[in-house]
């Protein structure tokens, strides 16, 4: 496999993931509202995180500036990476609130090692 066809399968395993869980929360909104509350996100911002997330993932899907977009969504996952490591941390494990209603299980170490890759992978899409 080339260097260019990798990133252009790593920014599509990228853009599933975030258009997966963008159109999740976007299908529930009230569910959203009350699982990023329990994240400890003010919603100001989190009303935001679905419409980022499916519009990089649409982004990376079609490979309209991949590179931009991939090093976006690496800078998101670390975002999410560091917010469920702060909530770990204090000792808080709600219910993750990744993909929608698709993931309503507590968060834990598992979490952060499946971030770890998420990272990898759009790393991945931005340097091939």
């Amino acid at each position: 496999m080339s260097r260019s066809t990798g990133g252009v399968v790593a920014a599509v395993v990228v853009a599933a993931v975030l258009l997966l869980a963008g159109v999740s929360k976007l299908a529930r909104p009230t569910g959203w509202r009350a699982e990023s509350a329990g994240m400890g996100v003010a919603w100001p911002l989190a009303r935001l995180v679905p419409y980022v997330e499916t519009a990089l993932g649409a982004l990376l899907l079609v490979q309209l500036q991949r590179h931009i977009a991939a090093w976006c969504a690496v800078a998101l996952f670390v975002a999410f990476t560091a917010l469920l490591g702060a909530r770990l941390a204090q000792g808080q494990r709600p219910p993750c609130a990744c993909f929608g209603s698709l993931s309503a299980k507590p968060i834990g170490p598992a979490h952060l090692a499946r971030n770890a890759v998420f990272i990898s992978v759009a790393v991945a899409a931005a340097l091939l």
